[in-house]
């Protein structure tokens, strides 16, 4: 188990370019759970100054909404530079690390951010080669401010050579798997690339959230309400949580019979309660 401090549940994250801060204007407004300020894929060389200038203006102060940045590449000659100058910054809710492949590598980002002052931001390990879903739980358990791990997929598709989603399944399971092992939330998915296709999008999360993941990373705001209507409970998951955790309340056995004769666990128990935690979630919102 790490020592992460614990999260509150957030189930949408839009990433936007670093370098177009009118575009990371309209994100914080957009209803996204966290912003997402994307220093790496979305940044062409040129503009990586001008990027990196652009988030530490944001973070200066703390924006509304929880904001992320994910740098470039922490054995490429920009990543240090990145973590010393945002991680102390007041507005900076967590450090997203691209192409997480060896555990040493998040030591060191941490190292980095230690020496620029303060406490160490939350670190989030993406996974998106078949040596980073290797190592997932190495990864998930490297540093105790290591907050949650999460598959890079277009990446990991080129890398391992799939073209449809089923050639993921292990790689998925072994996210979420990871995650769970050390301690930390449930991993949320990887982008869905059609911006258009919210059916598509729909049926995707809904495959997502029976592998164990919880929410998803966004490029649109347009996908952001398909991914929170996807993930939160229904009516009939809330019914169905509040008699468990009703059941368990009023006995003291290790196991309980619910009045149409199934019997439930402790564990059924735990989970019950997320259940009823996601379905407070949307009434807050």
């Amino acid at each position: 188990m790490t020592g992460a401090p614990a999260q509150e549940v957030r189930l949408t994250w839009l990433y936007v370019p670093g370098d177009r801060p009118e575009v990371v204007a309209k994100a914080l407004r957009s209803g996204a759970d966290v912003v997402v300020v994307d220093l790496e894929d979305a940044v062409t060389a040129g503009r990586k100054a001008y990027a990196l200038d652009a988030a530490a203006d944001l973070l200066a102060e703390r924006p509304a909404v929880p904001v992320h940045v994910r740098v470039n590449a922490l054995d490429g000659p920009l990543a240090e530079a990145e973590v010393r100058r945002l991680a102390p910054l007041p507005g900076l809710s967590g450090l997203r690390l691209p192409k997480v492949e060896c555990p040493s590598l998040v030591g060191r980002v941490a190292a980095w951010a230690a020496d620029a002052g303060g406490a160490v931001p939350p670190l989030y390990a993406l996974l998106e080669s078949a040596l980073g879903v290797e190592r997932a739980y190495a990864v998930a358990t490297a540093h105790p401010a290591v907050a949650g791990i999460a598959l890079g997929e277009a990446d990991l598709r080129a890398d391992l050579g799939v073209r449809d989603a089923a050639g993921l399944a292990w790689s998925r399971g072994r996210a979420v798997v990871a995650a769970r092992a050390a301690g930390l939330a449930p991993p949320p998915q990887s982008v869905f690339p059609d911006v258009r296709d919210t059916a598509g999008l729909a049926r995707s999360c809904a495959e997502g959230r029976a592998l164990g993941f919880l929410g998803r990373a966004a490029i649109h705001p347009r996908q952001l309400p398909v991914i929170r209507d996807a993930y939160l409970p229904t009516d009939a998951e809330v019914a169905e949580a509040a008699e468990i955790v009703r059941a368990a309340r009023e006995t003291d056995a290790g196991a309980l019979a619910l009045p149409d004769g199934r019997f439930v666990d402790a564990a059924v128990v735990s989970a019950a309660h997320r259940t009823l935690s996601l379905s407070r979630l949307a009434h807050s919102s």
